[in-house]
């Protein structure tokens, strides 16, 4: 379930541009670009921070959090434990430049690991795992995993399979490094598997957004 060595040498170098998506002004082509390709981005980020709120006194596990945008947002929010995650170096150093900046770095731990090789008996209240599944080989031990680690809810994308987002995106990928697409029956299987918890699926552009949620013990 770990990144392939390819993906997180992908990131480290792709970094700076991919923080850059996120910056208010991309020019006019950026911005209509961004509203037919990334749309999804912006969409679940948005339900994501929505559904850990209200988030204060809370830890967070943000997971393959690249330049630390919804991990350091919740900080920011109240959040008392923010664990940033990566194994992309440079995906770090952005995340601790923007925690720095925000004045929340006291309440994030930087930790250079891939999910697999993270070891922890603590639970998180929220964990965060978007644009995450796109890099796994071995969703269902990843999702298994989560299970363990999350007091509370979870929040995953999934980059749909099929059409022509799909097939560009493939295109893109193929010389960069490997990717992963999904159906809805696919992830359904994922998580109808895990005992104790309960879902909901969402379609969100070209991705499917999943919520999971501990069942009170």
């Amino acid at each position: 379930m770990s990144h392939s060595r390819s993906a997180a040498q992908f990131f480290d170098d792709y970094a700076r541009d991919f923080d850059a998506i996120y910056g208010r002004d991309r020019g006019a082509l950026g911005r209509f670009l961004d509203g037919i390709l990334r749309k999804s981005m912006r969409l679940r980020f948005e339900r994501s921070l929505e559904g850990c709120r209200p988030v204060a006194g809370k830890t967070v596990l943000d997971i393959g959090c690249g330049p630390g945008h919804y991990g350091v947002t919740l900080a920011r929010e109240g959040a008392a434990r923010v664990v940033l995650l990566d194994p992309a170096q440079e995906m770090l150093e952005i995340a601790r430049r923007r925690a720095e900046s925000a004045g929340v770095l006291g309440r994030c731990e930087i930790v250079h690991s891939s999910f697999e090789a993270f070891q922890s008996r603590e639970q998180f209240d929220f964990c965060i795992l978007t644009g995450l599944m796109d890099y796994i080989p071995d969703a269902r031990a990843c999702v298994h995993h989560v299970v363990e680690v999350t007091r509370q809810s979870a929040f995953f994308s999934f980059p749909a399979a099929g059409g022509v987002l799909a097939a560009q995106r493939r295109w893109r990928y193929r010389n960069r490094t490997q990717l992963f697409l999904y159906r809805e029956e696919e992830i359904r299987n994922l998580f109808s598997r895990e005992a104790g918890t309960r879902y909901t699926l969402e379609r969100l552009a070209r991705d499917y957004f999943v919520r999971m949620d501990a069942e009170p013990k």
